[in-house]
């Protein structure tokens, strides 16, 4: 009479058999933040007045949280890195930058988002048109492009309207230096922005709204 197999061993066998044959571990997912530049010059003025710093637009796969890239064989390809990821969508994390940056600045009494819900002087719009990473490159890159505009709260007349682009070096070619070359390049871009407004303070109601 024969014996019955153990089920404990027949699961082990099973399992041992779909081991040999499996695909090797997925890597887990990496999330990177974008930071407030921390060290940003004092204005010699204050705007007693509230800037309202809205939501920025992106279109496509930049509004999300995958970062991307492009290579100069397939320049007009876009792709992104499927475990490279950032914390926060990058028109959100722009958002927090730029704020960082001009609240250190002291530009303006306060410096507001929209989640705030205060009634506000000026506005600061806009769109992150490029954010991407060049890793063929020699030496690798990672490229942005911001276009804002400010704009009086009470009549919408606009004060400026800017374009503001820049590159960095990638320093190594790991995905952390990847995200700390994102991060200059972010933290230089909002230094730009924080010098145009000082540039622009002459013209700036002095009363702010009651």
């Amino acid at each position: 009479m024969s014996r019955l197999i153990s089920p404990l061993l027949l699961l082990g066998c099973v399992l041992f058999v779909v081991g040999c044959g499996s695909a090797p571990p997925v890597e887990p997912d990496r999330y990177y933040l974008l930071e407030s530049p921390t060290q940003v010059p004092q204005a010699r003025t204050q705007t007693p007045a509230i800037l309202l710093v809205n939501d920025l637009a992106a279109r496509g796969f930049l509004g999300g949280r995958e970062i991307l890239y492009r290579t100069r064989e397939q320049p007009l390809m876009i792709e992104r890195y499927r475990s490279l990821l950032w914390a926060e969508p990058v028109p959100q994390a722009m958002v927090g930058v730029l704020v960082g940056a001009i609240r250190k600045a002291g530009l303006f009494r306060y410096v507001a988002i929209p989640a705030d819900r205060v009634r506000a002087d000026y506005l600061l719009n806009g769109e992150v048109e490029r954010f991407e990473h060049w890793p063929t490159d020699r030496p690798p890159r990672v490229t942005a492009t911001l276009n804002l505009s400010l704009v009086a709260a009470d009549d919408r007349r606009s004060l400026w309207a800017r374009q503001y682009s820049g590159e960095e070096i990638v320093e190594v070619s790991t995905p952390d230096a990847m995200a700390a070359a994102f991060g200059r390049l972010a933290a230089r871009l909002a230094g730009e922005v924080v010098r145009d407004l000082e540039r622009v303070q002459p013209v700036l109601v002095s009363t702010p709204r009651s």
